[in-house]
């Protein structure tokens, strides 16, 4: 081969090598380095999960949360524990090239001291899961209009479609969104508030008291939603807080309430908030026909 030949191939692959390499800010703003996209992937946070699988990944995946559980494939994975506090050593033992989690967990400092690179990332609102989508595009080397941002284009459709379904009675109606028991609140600047408002109605939760509030159950009576929306996801029946049996969307049947499998679509911000929109539409259009 003649010198030249050589340089060229030399330059050659170091271009591709670079091209492989990736750089990723997460959304505690650190920034992280991979000479190639990441192949051992730790997911302990749902969304995250559902994330890497929708944009055909699902395979680089090798442990997960107790709490991640779609698609079905996920289920034979190992489970680390919780998301806030997984087993470290059982993380650290699956040798991760990355552990994706949430900017909430405690345990981003001692995983990095043992040398396992942390993405922190938390979606919360429809602009958060866009943004997320993309960076967990960027990690997967996934260009965004074949990954991130199909995903989008599919969410979005759905619920301008979901929104235009319902029935002119249900448009402006007053709704509470309870996303686990305390109650704690889907507020109006969450991703859940923010598709009711493109539904087309109302959240009796303001923005000010932010995405997931804890509420007095009296702030609900006075709110007197027209219709009520609860995540149950336990298997146990749901138990009304004191005086609700009085509310009229309670005895009238405005109340939906969103089993274990339903309630995992609804309360996650991620790539089936399509199916999460259908349905809030569907329980919005069966309490007023």
């Amino acid at each position: 081969m003649k010198p030249w030949h050589r340089l060229l191939l030399a330059a050659c692959c170091l271009l591709a090598g670079a091209a492989q390499a990736i750089t990723i800010t997460d959304d505690r703003g650190r920034q992280l380095h991979f000479d190639e996209p990441p192949r051992r992937i730790v997911s302990l946070l749902p969304s995250l999960t559902e994330s890497v699988c929708e944009l055909q990944h699902c395979d680089r995946i090798v442990g997960v949360d107790r709490y991640s559980n779609w698609p079905a494939s996920i289920q034979r994975l190992p489970q680390v524990g919780g998301g806030l506090d997984p087993n470290i050593e059982a993380v650290v033992a699956l040798r991760p090239d990355v552990v994706l989690l949430s900017v909430s967990s405690r345990v981003s400092d001692r995983l990095e001291a043992l040398g396992v690179k942390v993405a922190a990332l938390e979606p919360k609102s429809h602009a958060d899961v866009r943004r997320v989508l993309r960076v967990v595009g960027d990690l997967l080397a996934v260009p965004h209009a074949q990954g991130a941002d199909r995903v989008w284009r599919v969410i979005d459709a759905a619920v301008q479609a979901a929104a235009q379904s319902l029935p002119a009675r249900a448009r402006g109606t007053r709704v509470y969104f309870e996303v686990s028991r305390g109650p704690y609140a889907a507020g109006a600047s969450s991703f859940i508030g923010e598709t009711l408002v493109r539904l087309g109605v109302r959240n009796v939760v303001p923005p000010e008291l932010g995405p997931f509030p804890r509420l007095n159950p009296e702030f609900v009576l006075r709110a007197r939603p027209d219709v009520i929306m609860v995540a149950n996801r336990s298997m146990q029946p749901m138990v009304l807080y004191p005086g609700w049996q009085n509310m009229a969307a309670v005895k009238e049947g405005r109340m939906c309430e969103f089993g274990p499998e339903v309630s995992d679509v609804v309360v996650r911000p991620g790539p089936r908030m399509a199916e999460a929109a259908r349905i809030m539409a569907g329980c919005l259009a069966k309490s007023f026909p």
